[in-house]
């Protein structure tokens, strides 16, 4: 049995019409005015062909354009897979493929790399071309079904397969009314999202838009610059980032921000603690958050009040979740270290066609993440590691084992070991250690990597060893890698 409330985005045009949904350059619109386009975009979508339950492929940068794309998949009943535009032709054939879409929806400028990837089982359509099919009648759709899958995004497996994340509407409703008990909800705020609308943490600002009657600023790339201006001005109470975008708008200004603006959202990973205490001495509202696509944003945030008595925390859980600290399946004692599992109408039934990973990955309703961390004495959690393999560059999850496998392909490469690395720039880098059969030159070794890897993926240095440390099991043992990198860089 479904579970149905009014469609999120027809409810919202009928509750507050006026109100400003969306900022995009110097153009603006209602939520009426966004309900329009996007019941004109629904139509060419019928006209393209697209059903009820299909999955879509969307590759777009932020646009207005693409919120309304967004929105009229939803209207149209379809699954939208989000795409990383960042990646390669042969990486978005592969997660299209897994996902059996029907259609791919790119920008214009995505022509080349739509070419590359070809029609497989789905059908392609540019945005211009999709503007250009006569609108067929689409009935509105009227409810939705919490329990529906609204998106899928792919995230890295520690084997270095994608998993396709299902969210369902459920998901999103229970993101935006968690962070809302939160963070606090006020009529003048307005959100600017200058992350990706591909990631959880840009879709949710659209899904909490519509649920809230909040108006989004939205930047088609982040630009330190330009923000930290409109920040200044008083253009926007909220914004959600990552330590390296954080550390370039400090960088940037030292100009204090309008005193409207309540709310920096800091998630991606553990923050260095001098950027939180630089926040604090220009008394930036910097509150940590700990999130992933699997928990459709963030599920656990620290509270306004604790943001200077526990610096360095990301906070209690959100309040319909929950979470646990274990290790072997057991409870931990507070201040202990284990894996970080959790429990909430936010996170996702599951991995899209994989059985194993849905047994591997949950119990009696708990999801294990696969983090490091520890709860203190009065229940705050501090993530010590996000995955003990996981690259976190410039908020983007990068996994070892596909750049390993990658690597492998090389007919010269006998072994790979690839570790993240400090950088003052994106938080962390990838590295990496080859056995090779002969000497190789590390230019060649990058254009080789680019054919099977997104740019931010590509190790940015290489090391050749006569092996690789391996336990008895031949497991590679990633620390003793990090403690050879040590070594040579103090060399």
């Amino acid at each position: 049995m479904g579970e149905y409330v009014p469609d999120f985005l027809r409810q919202r045009a009928f509750l507050t019409p006026a109100r400003t949904g969306l900022i995009f350059g110097e153009k603006t619109w209602s939520f009426k005015d966004v309900h329009e386009e996007v019941k004109n975009y629904a139509s060419k979508l019928k006209a393209a062909g697209v059903k009820t339950g299909d999955y879509v492929g969307l590759l777009v940068k932020n646009s207005e354009k693409a919120v309304f794309l967004i929105y009229a998949l939803q209207q149209a009943g379809a699954v939208t897979v989000m795409l990383n535009h960042r990646l390669t032709s042969q990486e978005l054939s592969w997660q299209l493929q897994d996902a059996e879409a029907s259609y791919l929806f790119y920008d214009d400028e995505f022509e080349e790399i739509s070419a590359q990837i070809g029609q497989k089982s789905w059908i392609s359509y540019s945005m211009n071309e999709l503007s250009k099919l006569n609108s067929a009648l689409m009935a509105e759709q009227e409810t939705v079904d919490l329990q529906a899958v609204c998106s899928i995004m792919y995230t890295s497996g520690t084997t270095g397969k994608p998993k396709g994340v299902l969210q369902t509407y459920g998901n999103h409703w229970w993101s935006a009314v968690g962070s809302a008990l939160n963070l606090g909800l006020r009529e003048e705020d307005t959100w600017l999202c200058a992350m990706p609308l591909f990631h959880i943490s840009g879709y949710s600002i659209l899904m909490k838009s519509v649920i809230y009657g909040m108006t989004v600023r939205l930047y088609k790339q982040f630009d330190e610059q330009l923000i930290n201006q409109d920040l200044i001005n008083g253009k926007a109470t909220m914004m959600s980032v990552v330590s390296s975008m954080l550390s370039r708008l400090l960088e940037q200004s030292e100009l204090p921000y309008h005193d409207s603006f309540r709310c920096m959202l800091l998630g991606g990973g553990p923050a260095p603690k001098p950027l939180l205490e630089q926040c604090t001495k220009r008394s930036i509202p910097i509150f940590q958050t700990y999130g992933m696509t699997e928990t459709s944003s963030q599920i656990v945030t620290l509270a306004p009040e604790y943001s200077l008595t526990k610096i360095g925390s990301a906070g209690k859980p959100l309040y319909p979740c929950q979470i646990k600290v274990v290790k072997n399946g057991k409870a931990k004692d507070r201040d202990a270290e284990g894996e970080i599992v959790v429990k909430g109408p936010n996170v996702t039934p599951g991995y899209l066609h994989r059985e194993e990973a849905n047994n591997e990955s949950f119990t009696e309703g708990w999801f294990h993440t696969g983090d490091i961390g520890r709860l203190d004495e009065e229940g705050f959690l501090y993530v010590l590691d996000r995955r003990s393999d996981l690259i976190i560059s410039g908020g983007e999850n990068i996994y070892p084992a596909e750049i390993e496998s990658a690597l492998l392909a090389h007919k010269d490469i006998k072994e790979a070991g690839v570790i993240g690395v400090a950088d003052d720039q994106w938080g962390q880098v990838p590295v990496a250690f080859i056995v090779a059969a002969q000497p190789l030159d590390e230019g060649q070794l990058h254009e080789f990597c680019l054919q099977y890897l997104a740019k931010y993926k590509v190790p940015k240095q290489y090391y050749t060893v006569n092996q690789l440390p391996r336990n008895a099991s031949n497991k590679l043992l990633r620390r003793e890698l990090k403690e050879e990198y040590d070594r040579r860089l103090n060399q």
